[in-house]
């Protein structure tokens, strides 16, 4: 049996998107930039996909723009919002994506950007109150808010109407990483107050390679990458027709069955959760339990008495493939920058479970038992 638990770093490919793309490669191959038949058909079957990805954003079609992946349309925003915007202050929490704060750090290096790192709780949970004391103080720049939707290591989500408010009422930007909830939960760009939104294909059962970023019409930005006419000229390069297809057709067989997704998942994660405590003593759980938590992500926190990677390992061999939040430097290992923030205890160790409609019951009941089984 082998069983695959870490769809939080990736999902596997519904049978749908692969058809679709099998067909993109085969028959649909011309360049989207090319005048003759196959070129146009392409083209057309590539601004459909914009019209998908649009819709379930809730955003204008014009203000979608396919990328390579949510890292280079983090990478985009980020930069050029200092260069194109005149940001010049950032606020983030200490808990975003690597690619979002490696970016800020990369501009706080080059030039005279300020950065404000948000006060975070023990569950992950930004400190709405330090935002808006932050929002308030007299600034003579502009300033970019980057608060991702839900976290990929410890599954805590954030409040993006309430963000988006307070964004609103300071004048702020409002940049949103939406990597792990796009097509699993309602997404509103309008609703919401935010100028810029990243997304990743591969996330929701869709294909690696294939992203998009949303740019408000207001805050609008120049290429990042140069060289050709490709997306209305704001980002150079062959499109991934396959790619975009299979993506767009993610989206809409996540979207016919979200309610159904959302149910099992949680059903499952439920039981995952229910099992670890009946049978491991001391464990925790990660990140929020109650409220504004991403349903298929469960960072279990148990005691000491094995490394985490010796835990990934040992479940890798008994057929179960999990990850870790945490990294081993000369020999010593370490809390991953986001268990670091939430303080949490430098002696335990965190297995991140997560999970998608694929996986099954008995799936679940294997790896309880297999962990108790490492835990004897």
């Amino acid at each position: 049996m082998r069983i695959y638990l870490d769809n939080a770093a990736t999902t596997p490919m519904h049978p749908d998107v692969i058809k679709t793309m099998l067909a993109a490669m085969t028959e649909d191959y011309g360049n989207p930039s090319s005048i003759h038949r196959h070129g146009r058909s392409a083209k057309a079957m590539v601004e459909q996909a914009r019209k998908v990805v649009a819709k379930l954003i809730n955003a204008s079609i014009g203000d979608v723009f396919f990328t390579s992946s949510a890292t280079e349309a983090n990478n985009t925003i980020i930069k050029k919002a200092y260069s194109d915007l005149g940001v010049t202050r950032y606020i983030v929490s200490p808990t975003e994506h690597p690619c979002v704060l490696e970016s800020i750090s990369y501009l706080r290096q080059k030039s005279n950007v300020n950065v404000v790192f948000l006060d975070v709780d023990g569950q992950g949970n930004i400190s709405m109150n330090h935002l808006a004391s932050v929002l308030q103080e007299p600034y003579a720049g502009k300033t970019l808010v980057s608060i991702m939707h839900g976290n990929n290591e410890i599954g805590t989500m954030s409040r993006p109407i309430e963000i988006g408010a307070l964004c609103k009422q300071y004048h702020a930007y409002y940049h949103c990483d939406a990597v792990q909830t796009l097509a699993k939960y309602p997404i509103d760009v309008q609703a919401m107050g935010i100028h810029f939104l990243s997304g990743s294909g591969h996330k929701f059962h869709g294909p690696k390679g294939i992203g998009f970023m949303f740019i408000d019409s207001n805050a609008m930005l120049t290429p990042f990458i140069h060289g050709g006419a490709q997306e209305r000229l704001m980002r150079a390069g062959t499109e991934n027709v396959a790619g975009i297809l299979g993506m767009s057709k993610a989206i809409d067989v996540a979207s016919i069955n979200r309610e159904a997704n959302y149910a099992k998942i949680l059903h499952l994660r439920t039981l995952l959760k229910a099992g670890l405590i009946q049978n491991i003593d001391d464990v925790r759980f990660n990140g929020n339990q109650d409220d504004d938590f991403l349903g298929h992500v469960l960072s279990v926190s148990f005691p000491g008495t094995l490394r985490a990677d010796m835990l990934v390992m040992n479940l890798d061999i008994a057929g179960i493939s999990v990850s870790s939040a945490s990294a081993c430097s000369a020999g010593i290992e370490e809390d991953s920058h986001v268990l670091q923030a939430i303080g949490h205890p430098h002696e335990r160790k965190t297995i991140r479970f997560s999970i998608s409609p694929f996986n099954t019951e008995e799936e679940i009941a294997y790896t309880i038992t297999k962990v108790k089984e490492l835990y004897k």
